[in-house]
Formats: C-alpha cells, sequence, structure tokens
C-alpha cells in the first residue's frame, strides 16, 4: 500500500489518554518530505531518483530533522504540512557519520517545534511513539525493545542504536517520541528480528537524538561537523563465519579504482585482523582522515595478496545542495 494511504491499525495508534503530554500537538510537529534525486547524481543508483519519508519540526523558523538518505543530493525537496499545504523546503545538511539530515523550509510556518530530548530516556520497555507524519493514524505506539550498536554494510555505525517494535511500515525520517513529548530520534531502518520462540517481526532502528547535540550547531551553520571527515572505501561488506566479505562495490569508489572486487575477504587492515564489519570499519576509521591510504590483505580465490586504497570523502562524491 502507498505510504500516503497507509495508516496504523486501531489497535496500534496511539491514544491521547495514555501520554502526559499534549499528543495531537506533538505529532503536528511531524511532517512529510518527498525528494527529487537527478538520475546521474552519485545515490540514484541505490537510492533511487524519487523519496519519500517524514521529518520533524526542531526549530520554530521551520527547521527539520530527518534522515540524510532521504535527502541526499535532492534537487527539489517539497515539505507537506499538517493542513495538507505544500512547501519548498532546502537542504543544509546531511552528516554521513550520524545519518542525521536537516531541510529548511522556504515559507513562514506558524508549527510547534518538538524538543530535543535525552536518548537515555528511551529505556528498555520504555513506552514511547514512532511518529509518521499524518497525525495518529499514521503513527504508531511502541515500545523500545534493544539498545545495541548498528553496523550498516555500506561504511556505517550507530552507536548504542535504539530499537523498537512494532515497526511502522514507512520509517524513515519518522519521529520518535518519549513519555515526555519529546523527541528522542530519527527513524532511520526496518529490520526482521527473531526472538526466542523463534517468531519473527519488524522493529525500526532508530538514530539517537544525542548524536545530534554535538554538532547541531556545526550542522546549521556550515552544514557539516567541523572534525575532518572519515576515510571512505566504498564498499558494501558484510559478515560472514565471522569474516568481512566484500559483497558490493560502488562503481566510482576508491575501493573499487583500486581493485577490490566482490567475493574478496578481507583477513587484514594495516597489519592487524579485520575481524567482523563493526570492528574493522572501526579499524578504518582509525587510521586518520580522509585520504589516508587503507592496506587490506584480502584472500580471492584461494589466494592471498595485499590490496593499497587511497581512502576519500564520501561526501565529496555527492552533489551540493543548491537554494533556489
Amino acid at each position: 500500500m502507498a505510504a500516503e494511504h497507509w495508516k496504523a491499525p486501531a489497535g496500534l495508534q496511539p491514544r491521547p489518554e495514555d501520554y502526559a503530554f499534549d499528543l495531537e500537538r506533538a505529532l503536528s510537529s511531524v511532517v512529510g518530505l518527498t525528494a527529487h534525486v537527478s538520475p546521474d547524481a552519485f545515490t540514484a543508483e541505490t537510492l533511487g531518483t524519487d523519496r519519500a519519508g517524514h521529518g520533524a519540526l526542531i526549530g520554530e523558523e521551520g527547521l527539520v530533522l530527518t534522515i540524510g538518505y532521504l535527502i541526499a543530493e535532492a534537487n527539489a525537496i517539497w515539505v507537506t504540512l499538517p493542513d495538507g499545504r505544500i512547501e519548498a523546503g532546502h537542504v543544509l545538511a546531511y552528516d554521513h557519520e550520524s545519518g542525521f539530515g536537516l531541510v529548511q523550509i522556504l515559507a513562514h510556518v506558524d508549527l510547534p517545534a518538538l524538543k530535543l530530548g535525552e536518548s537515555s530516556e528511551a529505556a528498555l520497555g520504555e513506552r514511547v511513539i514512532v511518529a509518521g507524519a499524518g497525525g495518529r493514524r499514521r503513527s504508531v505506539a511502541a515500545r523500545v525493545v534493544a539498545r545495541q550498536d548498528f553496523t550498516g554494510y555500506w561504511e556505517y555505525m550507530v552507536e548504542d542504536a535504539i530499537f523498537t517494535a512494532p515497526g511502522h511500515p514507512n520509517w524513515g525520517g519518522a519521529a520518535l517520541i518519549g513519555g515526555s513529548g519529546k523527541i528522542l530520534g530519527i527513524g532511520s531502518l526496518q529490520l526482521e528480528q527473531e526472538d526466542e520462540k523463534a517468531s519473527r517481526g519488524h522493529v525500526n532502528m532508530i538514530v539517537p537524538i544525542d548524536l545530534l547535540k554535538p554538532i547541531y550547531q556545526d550542522l546549521i551553520t556550515i552544514g557539516r561537523r567541523r572534525t575532518p571527515p572519515r576515510p571512505w572505501l566504498g564498499v558494501y561488506a558484510a559478515d560472514v563465519n565471522g569474516q568481512v566479505v566484500i559483497v558490493g562495490l560502488s562503481s566510482r569508489g576508491p575501493a573499487n579504482d583500486a581493485g577490490l572486487r566482490v567475493g574478496d575477504i578481507v583477513l587484514q587492515l594495516a597489519g592487524s585482523p579485520a575481524g567482523e564489519t563493526g570492528r574493522f570499519f572501526r579499524a578504518l576509521w582509525s587510521l586518520g582522515p580522509a585520504g589516508v591510504e587503507a592496506r587490506l590483505v584480502v584472500l580471492r580465490e584461494g589466494r592471498t595478496l595485499e590490496v593499497r586504497v587511497k581512502t576519500a570523502d564520501r561526501a565529496g562524491f555527492l552533489v551540493a545542495p543548491k537554494l533556489h
């Protein structure tokens, strides 16, 4: 079912009487986002050219917090307000390390903004709301079911990520609202999880709001964090029997240019065992800023060989946003 027609079953929708804050006011801070990206953009092949999701107003002047992959390289952003109005937006920032994105609405909006909460409020078992644009009928009353690190195969990691259930099917950019009525995180993914009874269910992975606070001023003033960018290989990596296996390559990325191949098993990085993907990515990022050489030892078709990759700044491959 298309996202614009989807609504949560009545039993999953949040009820005003279950919360000590003004539920309707809080949900009115969640807006819809649509983005168009040029077909020749770096992310078009993997993320598509037309993207849709949500965002949360966190500033009285129309500042919207969302998940960055929705807006990466967008040449047009449209924001759907709770009353149905559609306004143009501008990409302010996309932080690759956290995954957060910021959009500025290019019109005056008289809507409440969600205050930033503390991610620690999202404790195991805590009652929360995963809120999509469209109010109660497009939001899910959920609970926190896990707090743990999340490693993404695209050279991404979130420490102490928040996992909620039941899963919201239109999770991208959805706001995680805690019992205080404050925003605790932004929805990034839907994952399948198996419990101890071997039954499967969907959970949402939420990027904790505390990751935004140290970089917030940097993002709204210069559009990026001030610290040097992490080194990026341009690989998609998976754990197979405790080893890092290259399952994909960015066609324009440095690893592809250096001769790394799909199917290579990474044995070592900079002379140390690669371990699993989380350890491998941490070790890569510890080598220095983007541009540093990564010396890999890989197993390929029964042969061991060394591949040296001059890492890059991932952001340098993306089309920068333009103010229309």
